[in-house]
Parts: structure tokens; C-alpha cells; sequence
């Protein structure tokens, strides 16, 4: 199976380390970023988007445990896989770092092969990941969808990225769709239809109503006094 390629942010304040981890990844075809402490590692996972972070934990300013711990923190990046590479070799230090979030924990020197193997695995975990979150967002889609159907508000265009998927929801979405403009085409007919009812039943209104005062008594003396005044004029 051919290797995952991913955006990779390197953490480590010793730079022989962040030269060779950047060489080793590039040439398995990723695009990695380097940074020498943990808090210019925030501030570039602040401006940017990474799929894997490969992080060292004895650094000055802001060591890998607290980097972790703020990574783990944020709703917004707690899923970001995270492997640990230390020259801390310690039970305890790996436990603290699973424990953590952390996907994995390998010392140094590391044996690059397991590496390669390692990140392949959270990149793929990732994926995974990400498609499930996808795709529970465009059901959440769908669900809004049906309550705007029947708020009567409902876009057809709100669904077009459900639509445009090639599996079981994507045809649901089509369907959708299509029932929907269904309903608005026959929801637009009938509004036109009633709003021509509305004009015939005001002109038969008006007709009525000039019908009763022309075939009224009072109208019909106010007509004769009309003619006579006519006739004398003539005379």
C-alpha cells in the first residue's frame, strides 16, 4: 500500500534533529515545517493546517508537555495526532505522554523504518477520522435541511456537497433535492393559482356590487330625473 502523504510540523530545539527528520520525510514525499520551541509550534498551529505533529520534550521557553497539553485542550486541534520523539526514555515520560493524547512515543535515536511505519498509521488514522466527521457534518445538513422543508425555507443549493457524494447519503441528498424542487414548483403553481382565484373573485366582487347599485331603485329615479333634465335641456 503506497504511503500516506501529509502536512508535517517538526518540534525540536536541536537543529541537526529538525534537518535530518525534515530530509528523511521529504524524500517519503511529505511537506514538513520546522520548529525550534513550543511556542512558535502554537503560533504556527495557530496560522496553519497540519495532519501530524512530531514532537521533541525537553525544549526551553515551552517544553513538548505543555505544547501536548495545550494541543489536548483545544477543542479544535484535540484530534491532531501527535507522536512524541525523545531522548527521554523513561517509563514514566511515555506513560505521561499517551496518557496525554499523545498517538505515539518513540526514543531517541529512532529506527527510521518504525517511523515511517508509525506516521503512516496516524496519517491514516486521521483520514479516517476526518471522513467521519464529514460526513456526521452533512448529516447534520441533511437534519437542517428537513427542518427548513418544513419552516419552509429550505435552499435546494444548501445541499449540493451532499449531493455530490458518491455513496449511499449522496443519494439521499439527490433525492432530497429533487422531492424538494418538486414542492416548491407545485407550492409556486398553487400560490399563482389562488393569487388569479383572488383577482376573479374581486372582479366578480366589483361586478356585484355596480350590479346592485344600477338595478337599485334610488339609481334607477336618479337615471329618469337624468333624462327629463336632458329632454327640458333640448326643448
Amino acid at each position: 500500500m503506497a504511503d500516506i502523504q501529509g502536512r508535517l510540523l517538526v518540534v525540536d530545539d536541536y537543529v541537526l534533529n529538525r534537518m535530518q527528520l525534515k530530509r528523511s520525510l521529504e524524500q517519503q514525499g511529505h511537506i514538513v515545517a520546522l520548529a525550534e520551541n513550543g511556542r512558535q509550534a502554537l503560533e504556527m498551529l495557530d496560522a496553519g493546517c497540519y495532519d501530524l505533529v512530531l514532537l521533541d520534550i525537553l525544549m526551553p521557553e515551552m517544553d513538548g508537555y505543555e505544547v501536548l497539553a495545550r494541543l489536548k485542550s483545544d477543542p479544535a486541534r484535540r484530534d491532531l495526532p501527535v507522536i512524541v520523539i525523545s531522548a527521554l526514555e523513561e517509563m514514566e515520560s511515555v506513560i505521561r505522554c499517551i496518557g496525554m493524547g499523545a498517538e505515539d512515543y518513540l526514543p531517541k535515536p529512532f529506527d527510521p523504518l518504525l517511523l515511517r511505519a508509525r506516521i503512516g498509521a496516524s496519517l491514516e488514522k486521521k483520514r479516517l477520522r476526518d471522513q467521519e466527521v464529514e460526513y456526521l457534518q452533512q448529516v447534520a445538513r441533511m437534519t437542517a435541511a428537513a427542518a427548513a422543508v418544513e419552516a419552509g425555507q429550505f435552499a435546494p443549493a444548501s445541499l449540493d456537497e451532499v449531493a455530490a457524494r458518491p455513496d449511499a447519503l449522496g443519494q439521499l441528498g439527490r433525492v432530497f433535492q429533487r422531492m424538494a424542487r418538486e414542492v416548491y414548483a407545485r407550492e409556486q403553481s398553487l400560490k399563482q393559482q389562488v393569487q388569479e382565484l383572488r383577482i376573479q373573485i374581486d372582479e366578480g366582487k366589483k361586478a356585484r356590487e355596480v350590479a346592485e347599485i344600477t338595478e337599485s331603485d334610488y339609481f334607477r329615479s336618479l337615471k329618469r330625473r337624468a333624462q327629463r333634465l336632458r329632454g327640458e335641456g333640448r326643448g
